[in-house]
């Protein structure tokens, strides 16, 4: 065989173009190229994926955990409602409700009598707990074995 190049061909090959039982160059480089933008894209993707949970962090706790159940599901189903969903699930604050219903049956307990009282520093909240004594009627002594009704 002859190494002459075809009179066609142009003199000056692009150096992409590799002789026989080279090592190609070019495809090593894009083989490299691709593996790492795969990497970074799947990385990309799994911080996207972990952002409804990183913003409900600083929120409730049962809100973080409800937010962080619904990114794992929409990961391993690749359901896109999901994701959405605990993204706007983070961004929502959402109200404190057990706080006005426990000050409500706290509320309902004392007026019925049974439940715990608070003490708060003005005094008890019930003026029949701590009720004035009566000037005219005198304070009952130990040894003091009449009543009031008059005996």
């Amino acid at each position: 065989m002859t190494d002459q190049i075809n009179p066609l061909a142009t003199h000056h090959l692009p150096p992409f173009i590799t002789a026989p039982g080279q090592t190609d160059g070019l495809l090593v480089g894009i083989g490299l190229f691709l593996i790492v933008v795969v990497f970074l894209l799947g990385i990309a993707f799994l911080w996207l994926h972990s952002l409804p949970e990183r913003v409900a962090h600083k929120g409730q706790k049962l809100q973080f955990e409800v937010v962080a159940i619904l990114c794992l599901l929409a990961l391993f189903t690749h359901n896109n409602v999901l994701w959405g969903a605990a993204l706007i699930l983070a961004f929502i604050d959402l109200p404190d409700l057990a706080t006005p219903l426990r000050r409500i049956s706290d509320t309902l307990e004392r007026l019925v009598g049974g439940g715990r009282q608070p003490v708060s520093a003005a005094g008890p909240l019930d003026p029949a707990v701590e009720a004035p004594q009566d000037s005219q009627t005198p304070a009952p002594t130990a040894g003091d074995t009449t009543t009031a009704k008059g005996h």
